[in-house]
């Protein structure tokens, strides 16, 4: 059997599919409690991004944002809302990443080095780290997002032991 034949594989795809899951689970709950665990540090990194200037929006983000970024890895932990909450993710990674980007460009031209030598803690919740790793670290995460979205992969999935899928003469009526 070649590599090709074993993609095709529906087990073979569901279990990448968990195990696509669980990671994604697992960064974003780790990285959500560790925004959420430490407040005010966090706040002055997303202060730095200038994207409110309203004190009270800006708190409500820092101290809203990384719970919502926990929940959802316990979500995808738990495999309830898997395809909505990958959806959520992908969608609040691409502005994260561009804004990211966009922070590590002003650096690169303030400090005349290369850019993959730009180092900053970006607010993520991993301390600091170099652009590119980053970079690549949000583009993974957000493939296993898309991923996701593809629906499969309901093994060890809590859903559907909560509310079992309907039987397939159901669906053809």
């Amino acid at each position: 059997m070649n590599a090709g034949q074993s993609f095709r594989n529906p087990a073979i795809v569901d279990l990448f599919t968990v195990l696509a899951r669980w990671l994604l689970g697992a960064a974003f709950l780790y990285l959500g409690l560790n925004k959420a665990l430490h407040p005010v540090e966090f706040l002055k990194l997303t202060r730095q991004y200038d994207i409110a200037q309203d004190a009270l929006l800006l708190n409500l983000i820092a101290a809203t944002l990384p719970w919502f970024e926990a929940f959802c890895g316990l979500l995808l932990l738990a495999g309830v809302a898997v395809r909505g909450t990958a959806l959520t993710l992908a969608t609040i990674l691409v502005p994260f990443t561009f804004l990211v980007l966009h922070r590590a460009l002003l650096l690169h031209a303030a400090q005349h080095i290369p850019f993959c030598a730009v180092s900053f803690d970006c607010g993520c919740g991993a301390g600091e780290e170099f652009i590119c790793r980053k970079l690549m670290e949000n583009f993974v995460l957000f493939a296993l997002s898309v991923w996701l979205l593809a629906g499969r992969g309901h093994q060890c999935s809590l859903r559907y032991h909560l509310i079992p899928p309907p039987p397939p003469q159901a669906l053809s009526r």
